[in-house]
């Protein structure tokens, strides 16, 4: 059943890569999208420069480098409008509500600068105090998780707009980047040297389908940090499969939020159903004078990839 499941999932993927092939053949990527369209426009992450904010912190700020992208190179848009939001994810501090986005901000065309490819490009910047000032909160207010929502919306010379509405998967991944829409998290500041380095990883409990009896489990494994996000690269059933994964996840003002764990390199699922995952079953808490560690309970097969059989596993990483 294992060699069967695994022979599939190659097969999906080789047929991913031969699309991706001849997709790159031809037309640029904007060619492709633009083509059959009313000469629409996107606006391509170049650098996510600052999405974190901490609490209290007057100089936190959330940052972007931008492309503008149209059939005209960028001659098509008029201006760029930012518009700001809040999601209140802690219920315990603050109002307990979200805010509804409104105009923050207009850019000018004016203002881009030309691009190493000849597409207009710009930086945006907003501050800590001034989005809270815009949306009627105070540091009081907010607490790690909480985050803010900076959409972006190009106007085109002949008044149509464009943002996150218009997206598809074309435009958010791979080469384009098109978003519109960021979420800079709201977090409490993490000692640069906490929870990384070389750690163990040991599964306690779980059992997974088509014969894996420990798929976690793993000799040394490094955990790397950007901000207060630490992903894991580890091996899914070594002994087995052998795919490349990754957990990622927040250290948030004493919890272990948002973790969860992908494929990083080929396909691992059952006919048509994606790759399966890793999904936390809740938030875990840490503490910042010790990292030496910690137990993580999630579902293994969440996403189940088409396969069903998903299962609930706990693993432990100790510090080397």
């Amino acid at each position: 059943m294992k060699n069967w499941f695994k022979q599939i999932s190659i097969l999906l993927f080789s047929g991913a890569a031969l699309c991706i092939s001849s997709c790159d053949e031809g037309d640029t990527v904007v060619d492709q999208v633009t083509a059959g369209t009313e000469r629409g426009a996107i606006l391509r992450t170049i650098t996510v420069i600052s999405n974190e904010l901490p609490v209290g912190d007057e100089s936190g700020n959330f940052a972007v480098e931008l492309e503008v992208q149209d059939s005209e190179d960028g001659e098509l848009v008029n201006q760029v409008e930012v518009y700001v939001g809040f999601r209140d994810n802690t219920e315990e501090i603050g109002p307990g509500t979200n805010v509804e986005e409104t105009l923050f901000a207009t850019i000018s065309s004016t203002t881009f600068t030309n691009g190493p490819f000849g597409l207009p490009r710009f930086t945006y910047s907003a501050t800590l105090p001034d989005m809270l000032a815009h949306v009627n909160r105070t540091n009081d207010d907010i607490t790690g998780g909480d985050q803010f929502t900076i959409r972006f919306e190009l106007v085109l010379t002949d008044g149509r707009r464009f943002s996150f509405a218009n997206n598809t998967g074309t435009l958010t991944g791979s080469f384009l980047r098109s978003p519109f829409l960021y979420t800079p998290l709201v977090i409490c500041p993490v000692p640069e040297d906490y929870f990384v380095g070389e750690y163990s990883i040991t599964q306690n409990s779980g059992s997974a389908p088509f014969g894996i009896e420990d798929a976690f489990s793993q000799p040394s494994v490094f955990v790397e940090a950007n901000g207060v996000s630490r992903t894991i690269e580890f091996i899914y059933d070594p002994g087995g499969f052998g795919a490349s994964f990754a957990f990622t996840f927040d250290l948030v003002c004493g919890e272990i939020q948002n973790f969860s764990g992908s494929i990083t390199e080929g396909g691992l699922g059952c006919a048509g159903g994606g790759d399966i995952g890793q999904t936390a079953m809740s938030n875990f808490e840490y503490d910042l004078t010790d990292d030496s560690e910690f137990t993580i309970v999630f579902e293994d097969f969440n996403p189940d990839g088409g396969c069903g059989n998903t299962y609930e596993a706990s693993i432990t990483l100790t510090k080397l």
